[in-house]
């Protein structure tokens, strides 16, 4: 038979407690006033340590259940979400720049073909790659500094609500 790691766990921590404390009372008993008081001593404090741990035991194993309700979190699918975002930013950054002549059509491209690319991917969530389509779509047309980035914030906003761990 196969105990939980959690059961297995409380159960060597149990067993260090009882250890520590037939140990602890024997010391006591030997110092107060003897053989005979250190054996008591040590067996009343064993079995004050063993059945504290054993009426604790339920409620230190409910600490370790798992959440039916929790979805596992993919890092992997979170990363390349975060990615994603990173990617797009950096190509509004090259549409929008903040100067001029900050950005050459060169440069411009290559960030267009690395934010599609990666908001294309399968891995990512499906409402991820909506909302990143969307974004791209806002910031293809290039005319609406302000559409743009009301696109991205929706784009960070369902990266957020995709995350699993928070």
């Amino acid at each position: 038979m196969k105990s939980r790691p959690a059961a297995r766990i409380h159960l060597m921590i149990t067993f260090v407690l009882v250890t520590c404390g037939v140990v602890g009372g024997a010391c006591l008993g030997l110092l107060l006033s003897g053989r005979l008081m250190a054996v008591v001593l040590a067996a009343v404090a064993g079995l004050g340590a063993g059945l504290g741990s054993f009426f604790s035991r339920r409620q230190v194993l409910a600490l370790f259940r798992p959440d039916a309700e929790a979805v596992p979190a993919d890092g992997y699918a979170e990363g390349l979400a975060d990615a994603a975002l990173v990617c797009i930013a950096t190509y509004q950054a090259a549409v929008f720049p903040l100067t001029a002549e900050g950005v050459s059509e060169v440069e411009r491209e290559a960030r267009r073909k690395m934010a599609y690319r990666i908001s294309a991917y399968e891995g990512l969530p499906y409402p991820v790659r909506t909302s990143a389509a969307a974004a791209l779509e806002a910031i293809d047309q290039g005319v609406d500094p302000k559409r743009a980035e009301t696109a991205m914030k929706a784009l960070c906003l369902t990266i957020y609500d995709n995350r699993r761990g928070r």
